[in-house]
């Protein structure tokens, strides 16, 4: 058992392949690592081990996703009038701060949880965002941020020692006990392809919106703290948006398994 290290293993997680003796210890490993157990159906297989389960799960894979886009079509509020026009709305306002926004089809995932608002009033964004903290994986969502509250205060509740929640605070200890010189926000970004993911750092002490500004958003930002002084394999752009020389420090995380799930639970 890779939780307790004492009973021999029953079981093994579909999702993160990690043996387990019992359905406590199953519990515990779920609640750790954040794994929710589902076997992930686009999960990497080389061809040295790619078998015909594999391509029969890659079959009906394809056939899930025809009839969920199929069911999206065909949903009503595809077609309403209000629908669109808030949409329009949306996208049009965030032009005008200099943000592309765009908006995917009903039925993707980042859609339905989409809350994001705009305040004709108050003139302002409030919107839905997700914080990813890859080291300790872990991740929240935080709805109704407004646009002018900055960074630095938006992770105050999460990695700040002495405002953070105690129990959010135990889960990213890493992070709280790390100095907060060392502590970077980083945005993928978008339009590129697959094998040339690349990320902008953004300004902790800048509100959301001129972080945001010049930049692309699909449906809502999605933010990775990670801590400069760990390793990883994510290439950040330079300030001019030119890439890094190979010899230099470049400030990522292991996000590959975390940025995957979230792309293949969109789709």
């Amino acid at each position: 058992c890779e939780t307790c290290s004492k009973e021999e293993a029953k079981y093994r997680c579909p999702r993160c392949m990690k043996y387990s003796c019992s359905l406590l210890c199953v519990k515990k490993h779920k609640l750790a690592l954040s794994c929710n157990g589902v076997r992930d159906k686009t999960a990497f297989v080389s061809v040295n081990e790619f078998t015909d389960l594999n391509l029969l799960s890659d079959y009906r894979f394809l056939e899930d996703v025809g009839r969920t886009a199929d069911a999206a079509a065909r949903h009503c509020i595809v077609h309403s009038p209000a629908t669109k026009r808030l949409l329009y709305c949306l996208r049009n306002k965030a032009r005008g701060c200099n943000i592309e926004l765009k908006t995917l089809p009903v039925g993707f995932t980042k859609r339905r949880e989409n809350s994001t608002t705009f305040n004709a009033v108050e003139n302002k964004f409030y919107w839905h965002l997700k914080l990813i903290f890859p080291h300790c994986h872990a991740e929240y969502t935080l709805k109704g941020v407004p646009d002018d509250k900055t960074l630095a205060d938006i992770l105050k509740p999460y990695i700040d020692p002495v405002e953070s929640d105690p129990v959010v605070y135990q889960r990213l200890k890493i992070y709280t006990a790390s100095p907060q010189s060392d502590v970077r926000i980083l945005m993928k970004i978008e339009n590129r392809s697959r094998n040339s993911v690349r990320y902008n750092e953004l300004d902790a002490s800048r509100s959301l919106l001129d972080n945001l500004k010049g930049k692309v958003i699909i449906e809502y930002p999605t933010l990775f703290v990670v801590l400069k002084t760990l390793k990883n394999d994510m290439v950040v752009l330079g300030q001019d948006g030119s890439e890094p020389a190979e010899n230099s420090d470049s400030e990522s995380s292991s996000l590959s398994s975390v940025e995957e799930g979230e792309i293949r639970d969109s789709t």
